[in-house]
């Protein structure tokens, strides 16, 4: 039965609302805390956790950027993580439109394949996988640790843009065909364009992940000491200035502010998204 009367939908809108902000309460409190403590000396860190700092001290800050090398880390995560998001996104699209438009026994059973990867762990497989990557020599470099994360990111990003490809009329394509229009050229021009909401929602999420990502790089990059992305880095803050916590939160700040600014400037796409799928 549906629910007609105003006054309790307007009740399930006031609680669902207030449990939301208590959750995003304590969701955003150790952000908040990380922040105010960035700021702080040792001592006083120490002293009161969660006060506000007495003063601004950027301090913190310049020696976790010299300790962690920030300027080079960033170039490293921000290479891996564009190549590695555009690669899926392309890709993943083309075989997402083939695999929907293909009505066979076989493309059936690739996107089963597909969809039965997504469900291996991933520590399953660490270890065959680095061994494979080693005997392809394709370690120590950002050119070996691109594919593989195609590769890890791929299958589900195919599994998302099928099921929106199916929802794409097909009178479109048999109207772009009919003027003469190539198979790969209706993809761009007509499939691809329809795809922008869901595959930038995609995006985002894969690029969030592969910033953050600390374990592949770790697998694969970590012995060439030129290669580092910025959570390998913030690893040092954790060594020789373990006892300096407000140095090592600083560091971890300042990893966060691009992941903060990459959200707010695509935040509508992330909710144009999950209304769209």
């Amino acid at each position: 039965m549906i629910e007609n009367d105003p006054s309790k939908r307007g009740t399930k809108g006031i609680v669902a609302t207030i449990i939301l902000a208590v959750v995003s309460l304590f969701m955003l409190l150790p952000i908040f805390f990380a922040v105010i403590n960035s700021f702080k000396p040792y001592s006083e860190m120490m002293t009161s956790f969660i006060s506000f700092p007495s003063k601004i001290d950027l301090s913190n800050y310049a020696k976790a950027w010299k300790v962690a090398n920030y300027q080079k880390s960033f170039w490293v995560s921000l290479v891996i993580t564009a190549f590695s998001t555009i690669g899926t996104i392309i890709f993943a699209s083309m075989a997402a439109y083939k695999l929907a438009r293909t009505k066979t026994k076989l493309s059936n059973a690739l996107f089963m394949i597909f969809v039965f990867s997504m469900t291996i762990p991933f520590h399953a497989i660490m270890i065959p996988l680095v061994q494979l990557a080693n005997r392809m020599h394709i370690t120590q470099s950002i050119q070996g640790i691109i594919p593989i994360y195609w590769g890890m990111y791929i299958p589900f990003a195919i599994f998302m843009l099928h099921g929106f490809v199916k929802s794409v009329p097909l009178e479109l394509e048999e109207a772009a065909m009919l003027e003469g229009s190539s198979p790969f050229h209706t993809f761009f021009k007509i499939v691809f364009p329809l795809m922008k909401t869901p595959a930038a929602t995609l995006a985002i999420l894969d690029a969030l992940a592969i910033w953050n990502d600390f374990l592949m790089p770790m697998l694969i990059l970590s012995g060439n000491p030129n290669l580092k992305t910025i959570p390998m880095t913030q690893v040092n803050l954790f060594g020789q200035y373990t006892s300096e916590w407000n140095v090592a939160i600083a560091g971890l700040v300042l990893g966060l502010i691009p992941c903060l600014i990459f959200f707010l400037f695509m935040q509508k796409n992330i909710v144009g998204g999950l209304i769209a799928g």
